[in-house]
């Protein structure tokens, strides 16, 4: 039963799939990137934190050649001419010169950030290298965990969480082979609540992505 609920999560949460939630989310969400860059002159400077060539070669609405994009990954990205990379954690930050960057951007990056220092030294840091910053990350409260896509995970005792994961394929995930890799696995991701990234962006605005009236995700700006 919950592989067919599975398929069906998969579909809706999979933004290359045309009229898909998570398709919906991204247009909008895209549409108020382009707002939010506009008061900056072109190109505009950015680096996206944790982001890929494709999220960007697909970003409706835009032209590349009116940004200076700089994506900073430990993935390999494609080659592209209008995109540069920079090979590294984004836990490190320390090279960057202050206010180097219009734009830090990032899209579902904090919550894989383990740790409350952890956290906090990125937010402080993406606050410090950058004249703005657009921030993405899902909401805790939301009903089904937008990795493992299934029911309430993120409310789930550890162990369950493990157990689940030895059994199933859950979200984004196969089933894993053994203890070590399912507890490293469901303990690399822990979702942010409205209260923590207020805690993180002092003085923030705070946009609350919907679907129906459950609040989804948050985009965090100033």
């Amino acid at each position: 039963m919950y592989s067919t609920f599975r398929n069906f999560l998969l579909k809706n949460a999979d933004q290359n799939i045309s009229g898909s939630v998570s398709d919906k989310l991204r247009k909008k969400r895209h549409e108020l990137f382009l707002m939010f860059c506009s008061s900056f002159e072109k190109p505009v400077k950015i680096i996206d934190l944790g982001g890929s060539d494709y999220f960007w070669k697909n970003l409706y609405g835009i032209d590349l050649k009116d940004f200076d994009l700089t994506i900073l990954n430990k993935e390999i990205q494609k080659p592209c001419k209008e995109i540069k990379f920079i090979n590294h954690d984004a836990k490190d930050l320390s090279y960057i010169k202050d206010k180097e960057y219009d734009v830090v951007f990032s899209n579902s990056l904090i919550e894989h950030i383990i740790g409350n220092e952890n956290r906090k030294k990125l937010a402080n840091e993406i606050m410090r290298i950058g004249k703005k910053f657009f921030i993405q990350t899902p909401n805790y409260y939301f009903p089904v965990e937008p990795h493992f896509l299934f029911p309430f995970f993120q409310f789930l005792p550890e162990g369950i969480k493990i157990n689940l994961s030895l059994k199933h394929d859950l979200g984004w995930f196969q089933k894993q082979q053994n203890r070590k890799n399912a507890r490293e696995l469901v303990s690399s991701i822990r979702l942010l609540k409205l209260s923590e990234l207020r805690e993180l962006f002092p003085g923030s605005k705070i946009i609350k992505e919907k679907y129906f009236l459950l609040n989804k995700s948050f985009i965090i700006h100033n």
